[in-house]
């Protein structure tokens, strides 16, 4: 059976996974450049990671979306264990949301030109004037319940364990005093791990957690939020 699964990728589901690639940017691009970044930036997104999904046979399980309130803005917190993660969370997690992704990204075709259109934030980590216009950046898009949405551990996991957190997401929940959701992510890792060229066909799960409220501002609710939300997505791989 995976030689067939193989050719069908190459043959069928890789073809058509560029075409759905490049009609998605383009649709993100002119759309938001017509108006409604927050719509045409995260919709055409949502399809997209869904087909890409269903394209491959994956099927997906989600938990826990009765814990979000539509109207508030929160920071989305997942656990990274492979490429998977971004269709995974854009095509299911149910609420429009803004990437933060490094500065990089933007140089991909077309696609970092959609993501810069469709107001994802790209981190400037080079200096401390990059980060606080990511941080005043953030705060104009969060808004009317639009949430971000970070990785903590920064990228993807070599071996599949969860690897340590940044504080960089919760340095930002702390500033602009917004609910951090912890999210576990499993499947990921088996379907694509970082070292892998052909997708394998395993259950995709979404499991988010109850929101954590901030205690206070500073250093020290930025520690607790950070530990909090490492224990809770540590506890759902565990399950």
């Amino acid at each position: 059976m995976k030689i067939f699964y193989r050719i069908y990728q190459l043959c069928i589901a890789l073809p058509i996974f560029l075409v759905l690639t490049l009609l998605t940017a383009l649709t993100t691009i002119i759309g938001s450049l017509i108006g409604g970044a927050h719509v045409w930036g995260y919709y055409p997104g949502k399809i997209w990671s869904q087909l890409t999904c269903y394209l491959l046979l994956l099927p997906v399980r989600v938990v826990g979306r009765e814990h979000l309130n539509r109207r508030t803005s929160y920071v989305f917190a997942p656990n990274h264990q492979g490429a998977f993660d971004i269709f995974l969370i854009y095509g299911f997690l149910g609420r429009n949301f803004k990437w933060m992704m490094k500065k990089s990204l933007r140089k991909i075709p077309f696609v970092g030109k959609a993501c810069e259109s469709a107001g994802h934030i790209f981190v400037d980590r080079t200096s401390p004037k990059g980060m606080l216009s990511t941080i005043r950046q953030a705060e104009r898009s969060l808004k009317n319940g639009v949430s971000l949405v970070v990785f903590p551990e920064g990228s993807r996991t070599a071996d599949g364990t969860l690897g340590a957190f940044k504080r960089g997401a919760f340095q930002l929940a702390d500033d602009l005093q917004l609910p951090v959701v912890p999210v576990t992510i499993r499947g990921s890792f088996e379907v694509l791990p970082k070292s892998a060229k052909w997708v394998r066909r395993h259950r995709l799960e979404l499991i988010i957690h109850q929101p954590i409220s901030p205690q206070g501002k500073g250093p020290e609710n930025v520690k607790e939020l950070m530990a909090r939300t490492y224990e809770a997505v540590a506890d759902g791989l565990k399950e």
